[in-house]
C-alpha cells in the first residue's frame, strides 16, 4: 500500500529535509514518526527537498507499507511521535504509481521579505530583513522576464546535482502588502537554490542598485557570478505542489494567506 502525506514544518531547527550525518533532519524525525505507527522502518520519498532553515507548508511524501491504518491514523499517530515543529496536516492512500516527486506537475515557493529600517524580533526566523527600501513594482517587471523556460545556470548552486539547469517557471509574482514583500515563484522544478538566488538578484534591482533588463542579461549570461547574492534560507516556504487529479491528492491553498 502506498500513502501520501501532506506535511508542514519549521525549518529553523533541522538541517534540511534530507538525513544528514551531523545533525537532525526533517526526514529523520519523520521516518522515525512513522515507523512508530507502522510497526516496521519506514521510508520517505518527498516532493521537494528543502534546505537547512527552509520552511514548509505543503511539503508531499509517499512511503509504502504492508501496514493497514486509517487514513487519520497515520495523521494522529505521526505528530503524536513528532517534534512541535513538524505536523502531518493529510494523508490519503494513493495509487502504486503516485510518486511524490515525478508525479507533481508544479511547484511554488514563496519568499518573504520584511522591508523596514528595524530588525525583526518574532520574525527573525521567518523573513528575510532588508532595511533597504525596495521597490516591489521595479522587482516584478524585473521578474517577469524569468517566466516560461530557460536555462537558469545563473541561479543555480555550485553544488546543485540536477542533470540540467533547464526550467519552465510559469508564475513569477512580487507584491507589497505593507512591510512585507512576497516573491511567489511556480515553475515545473527547481534547482539548487534557484529560489533564493532569484529574491537575491530582484532586491538588488528593487534597491535601485541595477537596472530592470540587467536580470534578462544576467539568465542570458547563465553565470552564477554575474546575478546576486543569495538570500537568506529564513524567508522561503515551500507552499504547494500539484498533482494530476487521478491521484486524489489534496492542493494545500498557499500559505501564509497573504495575497
Amino acid at each position: 500500500m502506498r500513502i501520501a502525506l501532506g506535511i508542514e514544518y519549521d525549518g529553523t531547527v533541522f538541517c534540511g529535509w534530507q538525513y544528514q550525518d551531523h545533525c537532525r533532519s526533517v526526514q529523520q524525525v519523520v521516518e522515525a514518526a512513522l515507523s512508530k505507527v507502522a510497526d516496521h522502518p519506514v521510508r520517505t520519498v518527498c516532493a521537494g527537498r528543502t534546505d537547512t532553515g527552509v520552511h514548509a507548508t505543503a511539503q508531499v511524501v509517499h512511503f509504502d507499507t504492508p501496514a493497514v491504518r486509517p487514513e487519520h491514523a497515520w495523521v494522529m499517530g505521526g505528530n503524536v511521535h513528532l517534534p512541535r515543529a513538524v505536523s502531518i496536516r493529510w494523508a490519503r492512500v494513493v495509487p502504486e504509481d503516485f510518486h511524490a516527486r515525478y508525479s507533481a506537475t508544479a511547484r511554488t515557493y514563496r519568499y518573504l521579505i520584511l522591508n523596514r529600517g528595524q530588525r525583526p524580533a518574532l520574525l527573525r526566523r521567518r523573513v528575510c530583513w532588508e532595511f533597504r527600501p525596495l521597490d516591489a513594482e521595479r522587482m516584478q517587471e524585473a521578474g517577469a522576464l524569468l517566466l516560461g523556460e530557460h536555462d537558469f545556470s545563473a541561479f543555480r548552486a555550485a553544488g546543485c546535482q540536477a542533470k540540467h539547469p533547464v526550467r519552465r517557471i510559469e508564475r513569477l509574482e512580487v507584491a507589497r502588502h505593507g512591510e512585507l514583500i512576497r516573491i511567489d515563484v511556480t515553475a515545473n522544478a527547481f534547482l539548487h537554490h534557484m529560489v533564493r538566488n532569484i529574491a537575491g538578484t530582484l532586491m538588488k534591482v528593487g534597491r535601485g542598485e541595477a537596472p530592470v533588463d540587467w536580470v534578462g542579461a544576467v539568465l542570458a549570461g547563465r553565470d552564477r557570478t554575474a546575478a546576486g547574492v543569495t538570500a537568506p534560507p529564513e524567508g522561503l516556504y515551500f507552499v504547494q505542489v500539484v498533482y494530476p487529479e487521478r491521484f486524489g491528492v489534496p492542493t494545500d491553498p498557499v500559505w501564509p494567506p497573504i495575497g
